[in-house]
């Protein structure tokens, strides 16, 4: 197999985690290739996701590891194995490659926890939020390329809008869903959406209103995707160049424990929905 020009985020994180359980095990990379049977540029190609590792490679690599946690070694496996490619693949040289790999993301994805401070979390969007916030970000596009755009964001819904969709928990600042992004009747929509969605049993919508003491986090908006076993989670922050994806463990921890804490703060479902009822009667 060809070494891959540009992997994608999935295929990087696959290497990077392999390349984790090496240094664990104290091993040095020449060391590890010729366990393999590799040189170690073939080594380096595999840590780095610039080649692929099959499953027999992939499970000889973690006993020689002396890695013993198999749902973490099937987790690896599944990511190693996987060459179905997805919906998101009619966007490549189309749209920024971090959106593609989102898109992968998600879909991989076990669950998903949103916390949003100043817009509605991109899987609660409609076409007419998604399409007004676009064309005001990125003023310069032209409308054909902001179609593409919105209509790449609402594929993406599928993860919760499907047969058998994903677990989805979102915390959304009071701010976010005042925020009038379109006009009055694209806002009216935008929040019927969200209680449409919210009655979801694999849905849970929360809101943190302005009315709350003592509440610091206004900077924490984040995208919590599940992998196979909280090792494999990633965390996906807005960056100046696009998304950028979050896996060490220690910073995984770090925002496990914020969402929970922002949630911890919300109103709970039943009272976010009847609090959502009334911003929608102020319009």
């Amino acid at each position: 197999m060809p070494p891959r020009r540009q992997p994608t985020a999935r295929q990087a994180r696959l290497g990077a985690e392999l390349r984790k359980l090496r240094e664990a095990a104290g091993l040095k990379a020449t060391e590890a290739a010729s366990l393999l049977g590799v040189n170690s540029v073939q080594m380096s190609q595999i840590e780095s996701g610039i080649a692929g590792v099959s499953e027999e490679r992939l499970r000889r690599l973690a006993a020689h590891y002396a890695c013993d946690d198999q749902e973490l070694i099937t987790g690896l496996v599944a990511m190693a194995t996987e060459r179905k490619q997805g919906w998101w693949e009619e966007y490549r040289g189309v749209l920024p490659n971090a959106f593609l790999d989102l898109a992968e993301l998600e879909h991989h994805a076990g669950f998903r926890w949103d916390v949003d401070f100043l817009h509605i979390p991109g899987l609660l969007q409609t076409e007419d939020y998604s399409r007004a916030l676009f064309s005001y970000v990125n003023p310069e596009f032209p409308k054909g390329e902001v179609e593409r755009w919105v209509e790449h964001r609402m594929r993406r819904r599928v993860i919760i809008d499907r047969a058998d969709p994903i677990p989805y928990a979102a915390v959304i600042h009071e701010g976010a869903l005042r925020i009038r992004v379109g006009d009055r009747v694209a806002a009216r929509r935008q929040l019927a959406r969200v209680l449409d969605i919210s009655e979801a049993d694999h849905v849970t919508v929360r809101v943190i209103p302005f009315d709350l003491d003592g509440f610091g986090g206004a900077g924490s908006a984040m995208v919590y995707a599940g992998g196979a076993v909280p090792e494999l989670d990633t965390v996906v922050r807005d960056g100046p160049n696009g998304p950028a994806l979050i896996d060490d463990e220690a910073r995984l921890a770090r925002y496990r424990t914020l969402f929970r804490r922002v949630e911890a703060v919300s109103l709970d479902a039943e009272r976010t929905r009847d609090f959502i009822r009334g911003l929608v009667k102020e319009l």
